[in-house]
């Protein structure tokens, strides 16, 4: 990719309602795009970056009105990103669940990432933002797998991202999965409480494990229906820890069908021979409370791949 250097001249900002209440360096990582954290953090240590004419500390949370001084600063130009396609659009919008004015609800559909970065051009909220243009915000509010489909939050304001994810860390907000694993279910194992520890590999790639070192992690698993060789389940999430349905599966000995990172090579082989392309977990539902008081409850219809595949195992 080729990249440019050009020389920002001094910036004067006034911080707007949706970007009250979030940290200084955070606004200015997003703000100073290209430009290494190292080197905010530098100028604002030296007093180069000012609130309303004084200095500040990084986790100074910006207030509604502030001024804010952005010293030049070299910064990386990237070239222009990929455009998505015409139909590509058409298909984000009408995978929309549910929109109001501080948020939507979009069907995530499978092998699509959140964002880009890491090698893929175009996420998700890249695509939305190119679809609407003449939105000024739109943050993910979670983020679910690139193979997964489903239910996914998107703020249209700061303020509802900020509401939103304290809702998700207070645990308020219900997440349901559809999720078949491979092999039968053990009766009894119903709430899995295992701790999960995630590591970066050279490569870059994120592997997760249960480790008593790692984070409080919490699943309820709820059988549905019992096949030969495979249980489809009802998943919720008690926590949101990265790949916490796939690994807790995994951990009892059942791991997701066509989970090519945690499954089983065998199990996922003869899945493939019989039409799964893909790992078989979607996020089903989700319940919340709006940032405007209304209770809203949300389903994702399942797609008709995986009601396929389950069409071809033996009860």
């Amino acid at each position: 990719m080729n990249i440019t250097i050009k020389e920002a001249s001094v910036q004067l900002v006034m911080i707007s309602p949706d970007n009250a209440g979030q940290r200084l360096d955070n606004f200015l990582f997003t703000a100073l795009k290209g430009v290494p954290k190292s080197r905010i953090y530098r100028i604002i240590r030296k007093g180069e970056v000012r609130i309303n004419k004084g200095r500040v500390k990084p986790e100074y949370k910006l207030a509604e009105g502030d001024q804010l001084r952005i010293p030049p600063v070299r910064v990386a130009e990237r070239d222009a990103p990929v455009a998505p396609s015409q139909s590509f659009q058409d298909s984000l919008e009408a995978s929309i669940l549910y929109e109001d004015d501080l948020l939507l609800v979009i069907n995530k559909p499978p092998g699509l990432a959140v964002h880009g970065g890491s090698g893929i051009s175009l996420g998700l909220i890249e695509a939305l933002r190119a679809t609407r243009s003449d939105k000024c915000y739109l943050e993910l509010v979670h983020r679910i797998d690139r193979d997964t489909s489903g239910c996914l939050i998107i703020a249209k304001k700061r303020s509802a991202l900020r509401f939103l994810q304290d809702e998700m860390r207070a645990r308020r907000i219900l997440k349901v999965y559809y999720a078949l694993a491979s092999g039968r279910w053990p009766r009894g194992r119903r709430r899995i409480d295992a701790p999960l520890l995630a590591s970066e590999q050279k490569s870059g790639e994120k592997i997760v494990r249960v480790d008593s070192e790692g984070k409080s992690s919490v699943t309820v698993f709820s059988v549905i229906q019992r096949f030969n060789n495979a249980t489809l389940m009802e998943a919720t999430l008690e926590t949101g820890r990265t790949h916490q349905i796939r690994v807790h599966a995994q951990y009892v000995g059942c791991p997701l069908a066509g989970d090519v990172k945690y499954g089983s090579d065998d199990y996922n082989n003869d899945a493939r021979r019989l039409g799964l392309g893909r790992m078989f977990l979607h996020a089903l539902k989700i319940q919340f409370l709006s940032p405007c008081g209304k209770k809203i409850l949300i389903e994702a219809p399942v797609p008709l791949e995986l009601s396929k595949y389950l069409q071809k195992l033996d009860r």
